[in-house]
């Protein structure tokens, strides 16, 4: 799968989530630079990143300080002034208010749902990263009990094209299934 210059730059260790699936977050909720987003499961922060160069501001939580370390790295060698990563476990707190997008790529990111709830503005998004179908069941039920509204799922599916001389076929290679994407809304009234 062809990865574009932009994301060649980041360093990475753990498994990052892919400009497919970054693509449609950024589309799907309308992000812009006005918006104010949180992320969890920071990783390698190519997700976060990606997020910073559209938004406003964001916030990036981290459990793991080898990640977290390897994530603030990348956003340093972005320039990027507003992209806080730090330490934090989103199952327990989340720090800040009003947030426009809250992104879970983590595992039991079920269990952030109602601190997620509580971290986003009315009619703000909350969007989750879930490798395994049983964790996007668990997920979809945690936003069902919050009344989150608007609730949908996808798997991206892209395929690269091999242009021969003797014609054109989907490759036999590449990357298929990275994970489910569940979308959903806070109701804009309370």
């Amino acid at each position: 799968m062809y990865i574009p210059p932009a994301y060649k730059r980041l360093k990475r260790a753990p498994q990052v989530m892919l400009p497919k699936d970054i693509g449609i977050v950024i589309a799907y909720t309308g992000l812009n630079k006005q918006s104010k987003c949180f992320d969890a499961g920071t990783g390698s922060g190519w997700l976060a990143v990606s997020l910073a160069r559209v938004a406003k501001e964001v916030t990036s939580y981290e459990i793991r300080d080898e990640f977290m370390k390897l994530a603030q790295k990348n956003a340093r060698n972005e320039g990027l002034k507003n992209l806080r990563i730090m330490k934090g476990d989103p199952i327990k707190r989340i720090v800040g208010k009003d947030f426009d997008l809250v992104t879970l790529d983590m595992p039991d990111s079920d269990k952030a749902v109602p601190n997620a709830y509580k971290a986003l503005k009315n009619g703000g998004y909350i969007f989750g990263y879930l490798p395994h179908i049983e964790q996007m069941k668990k997920f979809i039920r945690a936003l069902g009990k919050q009344r989150f509204g608007e609730i949908n799922a996808y798997e991206l599916i892209a395929r690269d094209m091999i242009t021969r001389k003797e014609g054109t076929r989907p490759s036999t290679k590449g990357v298929w299934h990275t994970a489910y994407l569940v979308f959903a809304r806070k109701p804009e009234v309370q």
